[in-house]
């Protein structure tokens, strides 16, 4: 792709009804404060999840804008996206962790999920883009999503919230009133915004309160600040990031895989939303579009970084703005990169209290887990078929329980990769099974229901009536 953009009109503005396309961009004082924009609106989530994940945010924010720039010369400038940190794999790294992996092990983990999607990414492209559809079916997909996000809830009891639970519920309370309360380009800034808050409360707190006596990170009861400035203090302004290689353990990758079918989905997603609003057809992209995701989750975590995907942030923006110009993603993408070179940035983020996290976790992976019932809803998946219903129960409760199967002692399927087998095989088998026309649709919940006519006479409206 030659990276070239057409002036929009006189690069000033908009007319009535007019749009800036990819290809397009207005004047380069206006490009860099849409660009801004988008930096601002990536900015929370990129550096919040790799804090969650205990990974490096200085490295996570400059693998951003290198994978971003990636990202777009793949697509050949069809698809305005940026590359985030994605949420998918929060559950799977509190898996790995949780069973005492390193975090040479999550990186070697989520690194083969990246060359799984970037091969997914390439049939699709060759195949077409039916194929996610026939293997992935929206009920699936919910359902993995779904078991993503709820898998987390143990990590937020057991972890964050202990460490400083007022500190929790005042940043919890925060978030929500910024999301409910507040309109537009702020309300979808809310988990930014709440941790803000929390950090100066907390700060605020020492201050006036003094020392807490609680667990710390490593769950360990002692006294201590709630903030703790000395990695700050002890940060050069400039340089890179700590970089590390991975590590391959084979119960670490089994449990991340199943993040890839959430990544299809979100990636899926976000493209038939920027095809809706630069009214494109981009199926024939959207294999690139994958496979230039697993790309920069690949080469972001060879070197220690984070997960990569595409980010509805900064698709929100684009709604809003009406300018779908990649220029503007460029910009975002060098002061990424800028920012991920100042190694102080890092150690501030680095030094979020417990308590914050514990209070915007509550929010984020209850929010990550309905995304799931989204997909359900958008895609009217009728849970009457006991086809549909069934394996997702089932599924569901293998990753909120965390139930291990041990298929030997060194290789057990635990949590969000049970589940996710359970649902994935389950649907399957059971679609292909054979069932009478009584039993197509049939319900399980309400066994008498079957495509809208009972089997049980109605009775008089006034029987029974409370």
């Amino acid at each position: 792709m030659a990276i070239g953009w057409k002036l929009h009109g006189d690069g000033r503005g908009l007319g009535p009804g007019e749009v800036v396309a990819p290809g397009e961009r207005l004047s380069w004082d206006r490009t860099i404060g849409i660009g801004a924009q988008h930096v601002v609106a990536m900015f929370g989530a990129t550096f919040v999840f790799p804090v969650v994940m205990g990974l490096d945010p200085n490295l996570a924010i400059m693998m951003s804008g290198i994978m971003t720039i990636l990202f777009l010369l793949i697509v050949n400038g069809k698809v305005p996206s940026y590359l985030g940190t994605s949420a998918s794999f929060v559950g799977a790294v509190a898996s790995i962790r949780g069973a005492g992996g390193s975090t040479a092990d999550v990186t070697g983990a989520i690194l083969v999920a990246g060359l799984v999607l970037a091969a997914v990414g390439v049939v699709i492209h060759f195949l077409g883009a039916e194929v996610i559809h026939r293997i992935f079916p929206p009920v699936v997909t919910g359902a993995v999503v779904m078991l993503i996000g709820f898998n987390l809830a143990p990590v937020v009891a057991n972890v964050y919230w202990p460490q400083d639970q007022w500190v929790a519920l005042a940043t919890l309370a925060f978030v929500v009133f910024c999301a409910v309360v507040l309109r537009g380009f702020w309300s979808r800034i809310a988990i930014l915004l709440g941790l803000i808050f929390g950090y100066v409360l907390s700060w605020v707190l020492d201050r006036l309160a003094g020392t807490i006596t609680a667990v710390d990170g490593a769950g360990k009861m002692g006294t201590h600040y709630r903030v703790n400035f000395d990695g700050v203090r002890a940060a050069d302004w400039f340089g890179l990031p700590h970089l590390h290689g991975p590590g391959f353990k084979t119960s670490a990758i089994l449990v991340a895989l199943p993040a890839v079918i959430a990544l299809i989905a979100e990636n899926t997603g976000h493209v038939k939303a920027v095809a809706a609003m630069t009214e494109t057809n981009l199926d024939p992209y959207l294999g690139r579009a994958l496979a230039a995701d697993g790309v920069g989750t690949f080469l972001a975590s060879a070197v220690g970084g984070s997960p990569t995907t595409t980010y509805a942030e900064n698709i929100g923006v684009m709604a809003a703005t009406r300018i779908y110009s990649t220029a503007a993603y460029y910009v975002a993408a060098i002061v990424a990169i800028l920012f991920g070179l100042c190694p102080k940035f890092g150690a501030l983020v680095a030094a979020t209290p417990g308590g914050v996290l514990g209070g915007i976790t509550v929010v984020l992976y209850g929010m990550i887990g309905l995304l799931g019932a989204k997909i359900w809803i958008e895609n009217r998946v009728d849970f009457g078929d006991p086809v549909n219903l069934v394996p997702v129960a089932a599924g569901i409760i293998l990753a909120v329980g965390d139930v291990t199967l041990k298929i030997t002692k060194d290789f057990p399927l635990q949590g969000i990769a049970l589940g996710t087998i359970a649902v994935l095989v389950g649907y399957h088998l059971l679609s292909a099974a054979p069932r009478s026309p009584r039993d197509a649709g049939g319900g399980v919940i309400a066994p008498g229901e079957r495509d809208g006519v009972t089997d049980t006479p109605a009775r008089p409206a006034a029987e029974g009536a409370e």
